[in-house]
């Protein structure tokens, strides 16, 4: 009898024990499981959150490009113009092929033979020359955001025994007439110094062959090219 209720009250122990295992590990699942809920319902908020900003940042990104897009479109068109009045203004220059204007987008340049400005193997700027830079400048001087860079260009013959010492090679002389036409368009012309820059760049931007004197003719120029801002340029990027 006694051993019975040593065996029924172990059962019984049994029974219970196992029970509160059943139960606590359901009550730990149940848990489990709403701390899986709680953490699926913050990432599911974190989502949306995230698929806002995008939506917000794609929207501003739409703006910026189509700004920008108005920016240039406004900035060719001014372009456009002032390349019409260069054209039409030197036009017997480019028929005699001593000027040659061209634009592409938001860029323009006017390239000019040195012939037209300087005396032969000489810096300082003929009296047909200030002319022609006068009227070339009186256009220029209207243009509104943009950098006036004038560039020196000679061909491959090495300077002369005659000049040797002012200009002991092309970069000399290639640097000296992009600053003298600068100069001119600052002092006489009137067109604000921050606006323009003067570079020599010798005889190593060719356009033509130097094997030939129409070649070496056409190497022998000035540039005067219209340039975006870089002021502008990073005020519309960083908006």
């Amino acid at each position: 009898m006694k051993a019975a209720v040593i065996v029924v009250s172990i059962v019984a122990l049994a029974l219970a024990s196992a029970t509160f295992y059943f139960f606590g590990a359901t009550n730990k699942a149940q848990q489990e499981r709403d701390a899986l809920q709680i953490a699926k319902d913050e990432l599911t908020g974190q989502v949306h959150v995230l698929q806002d900003e995008k939506a917000a940042i794609a929207k501003e990104l739409e703006a910026k490009v189509a700004e920008i897009s108005k920016t240039k479109e406004d900035e060719i068109a001014a372009l456009k113009g002032t390349y019409e009045a260069l054209v039409t203004d030197m036009k017997s220059e480019i028929e005699q092929g001593q000027i040659k204007i061209t634009q592409m987008a938001d860029r323009l340049s006017v390239s000019m033979v040195d012939k037209i400005l300087f005396p032969s193997g000489e810096a300082d700027i003929m009296p047909e020359g200030v002319k022609v830079l006068q009227r070339v400048g009186n256009v220029l001087k209207n243009t509104q955001g943009k950098i006036i860079r004038v560039e020196g260009h000679t061909d491959n013959v090495p300077i002369s025994s005659r000049l040797i010492k002012q200009f002991p090679t092309n970069w000399e002389l290639s640097t000296t007439r992009a600053t003298n036409v600068v100069r001119f368009l600052q002092d006489k012309v009137g067109i604000q110094a921050k606006r323009l820059q003067a570079v020599g760049l010798s005889e190593y931007q060719p356009v033509a062959s130097n094997a030939t004197p129409a070649g070496r003719s056409q190497n022998r120029r000035i540039e005067i090219a219209l340039l975006p801002e870089l002021a502008n340029v990073t005020s519309v990027t960083s908006k």
